[in-house]
């Protein structure tokens, strides 16, 4: 029940946690999602997401507040960061004020990781999203990006937070479905 412990144990060790509640869930933990947690593809991966001030007015990152590392230690090696197991997926989501003006460069978003193994060194890679990415409709974006959204939105609902005052129960019931 200790999430914030389990977590940093698992932080500390390099490894992972569940929270298993029924035979199902061990059944998937153990059965399918098992190899991910025991070969590592990438060590150490940190993700910085830069936006373009013309094209944004404001930015909030959802989640991920226990893991956000300072900008100046993206590229210290020597500061620990997650791993990404066979398998393994990792998704951020952010809440985006658009500026009316606008440009076409929305975001750059750096990854840099090491490679498993003793004494890896660090590579890194650059990619630039332009506004014309963006979809004019949640209803025109994919389905995994609408479930998260909802997943998001549920936790926001469950922390009372000020962003998801707009949203109510039913709502968040038809946007996951």
């Amino acid at each position: 029940y200790k999430d914030t412990m389990m977590e940093q144990l698992a932080n500390q060790g390099d490894g992972n946690y569940y929270y298993i509640d029924s035979l199902s869930e061990a059944r998937k933990v153990f059965g399918k999602h098992l190899a991910g947690t025991l070969q590592v593809i990438a060590k150490d991966v940190k993700i910085q997401v830069e936006f373009n001030p013309s094209a944004v007015e404001t930015y909030r990152l959802i989640g991920y507040e226990n893991r956000d590392i300072a900008d100046r230690d993206f590229r210290n090696d020597t500061v620990d960061a997650g791993e990404i197991g066979t398998g393994h997926t990792v998704t951020a989501l952010y809440d985006l004020v658009l500026s009316e003006t606008g440009s076409e460069d929305l975001a750059t978003v750096r990854i840099r990781n090491k490679k498993p193994g003793p004494d890896s060194p660090a590579v890194e890679w650059m990619t630039a999203f332009e506004t014309s990415e963006l979809k004019s409709a949640f209803s025109k974006s994919t389905d995994d990006f609408q479930i998260a959204v909802a997943a998001a939105a549920f936790a926001e609902l469950l922390r009372d937070s000020p962003y998801a005052a707009e949203i109510d129960w039913q709502d968040l019931s038809a946007l996951a479905a």
